[in-house]
């Protein structure tokens, strides 16, 4: 059985409890396992806790959810890149899966809202890699 680690954004948390919903269905439609749940501030401080996640033994992938939108500046692209940065290096250096369910940058709430499926995406990714790698 795979057990997953999960990494929740609380920045535009309308979104990403969706998103952590369907993350938890997706996970219990593939009859797996999510040992752990941790709940950020928001995706810029996910690779942190990704990487509590992945020196966890049981943990054979770390799933991470999120919702960037954007502002007045380019700010949501610097957290989009630094986030997605992070967790790739994490994935590396941990030789684990860490899959990238959050979505934008470049998006409005509404944007993001309809987006919530990327949460179930971001479990399933993870569940293949495990399965393939």
């Amino acid at each position: 059985m795979v057990t997953l680690g999960l990494v929740v954004a609380q920045f535009n948390r309308s979104v990403t409890e969706e998103m952590e919903q369907a993350a938890r269905e997706a996970a219990a439609e593939r009859d797996v396992e999510i040992a752990e749940t941790l709940r950020m501030p928001g995706a810029y401080d996910s690779p942190l806790a990704a990487d509590r996640l992945a020196r966890q033994e049981e943990i054979d992938a770390v799933a991470v959810i999120g919702a960037i939108v954007s502002g007045d500046t380019a700010h949501d692209r610097v957290i989009a890149q630094s986030a997605a940065d992070g967790l790739t290096k994490v994935s590396l250096d941990r030789d684990l899966p860490v899959t990238f369910g959050v979505s934008g940058p470049g998006m409005s709430g509404a944007e993001a809202r309809e987006r919530v499926e990327k949460g179930a995406e971001a479990v399933n990714a993870a569940i293949d890699l495990v399965e393939e790698l």
